[in-house]
């Protein structure tokens, strides 16, 4: 393992992950602005999970020990996107930068904004059935030879660096802002089944990588100069393997958390529609859901 000293000072310039913080940080900041002009303080809490829990250490992990030795070492590499596909986007979601958006538009702005969060794409992105599935494509190409592409080219390394958290944002966001994705409770039962199922699905890239006789991506030895404390090829793949396994299988209790707080608020939403309509409007409802099933 690395010295401590190493971890601590290592740094280099992921140019590509400071403009996409930059962006970021910009764009909140100036929903915070323009929210506060229209008479909505944002909470302060929320505001300091945006930055410090997401922006900030999606920069050091891009800039920090594991960015410096990415290209080289497929633990450190592995560490690093795991990280910011599964955890950062969980903080990044604790600013609630859609609902703050929400509140810092106005007229045509907000709805097309509000239109493409009902896209198809966005309805697609934000369930349970296709979030485990993006998380296996992406980690699945691990086990082949273009996860020495991803870490050798500073071009690929630079889109999985914005596109790697972009994703898992929008992955992470109908957990953490569930009153922007409207769901039933019937529907989030359903992802709380499928769920279950992903818990063994994230598991397959790092079992893979944990237990493979062979070094997978093809590059089976360390060029001249490496520091001592490199572990073989085939131990470095290992420990990739070991971190992914855990980080996969970690922040699944996290995101089963969440489903449940945004099953409850659901149910609760629900529950005060129905006791707001009428006897009438009851009766109605009532009917229609029978000549539905006779029909």
């Amino acid at each position: 393992m690395p010295p401590l000293a190493e971890i601590l000072s290592a740094a280099t310039l992921d140019s590509a992950a400071i403009a996409f913080a930059l962006a970021a940080s910009a764009l909140y900041a100036a929903g915070l602005v323009r929210a506060r002009r229209r008479g909505v303080a944002w909470p302060l809490w929320r505001v300091l999970g945006f930055y410090l829990l997401g922006v900030l250490p999606y920069v050091a992990l891009a800039c920090g020990f594991t960015g410096a030795y990415g290209s080289l070492l497929r633990w450190a590499f592995t560490l690093k996107v795991a990280l910011i596909f599964f955890v950062v986007p969980l903080f990044l979601g604790l600013g609630q930068p859609v609902g703050l958006a929400r509140a810092a538009l106005a007229g045509r702005a907000k709805d097309r904004l509000d239109r493409v969060l009902a896209s198809r794409a966005m309805r697609m992105l934000g369930n349970a059935f296709v979030a485990p599935l993006v998380g296996l494509v992406l980690f699945g190409t691990f086990l082949t030879p273009l996860l020495s592409v991803y870490r050798g080219s500073p071009l690929a390394s630079g889109i999985l660096s914005i596109v790697v958290p972009l994703v898992g944002l929008l992955l992470a966001l109908p957990l953490t802002e569930g009153d922007s994705f409207e769901r039933s409770s019937a529907f989030i039962v359903l992802e709380f089944v499928y769920v279950f199922i992903e818990l063994l699905a994230d598991a397959v890239p790092g079992i893979f990588l944990r237990l493979s006789p062979t070094v997978l991506d093809g590059a089976a030895s360390w060029a001249a100069g490496v520091p001592p404390w490199f572990p073989s090829p085939l131990r470095d793949q290992q420990l990739a393997g070991d971190l992914l396994w855990f980080i996969a299988e970690a922040v699944d209790v996290p995101v089963i958390i969440l489903m449940f707080v945004r099953f409850s608020r659901s149910d609760r939403r629900e529950a005060r529609s129905f006791d707001e309509l009428s006897d009438e409007q009851m009766d109605a409802l009532a009917q229609e859901h029978l000549r539905r099933r006779g029909s």
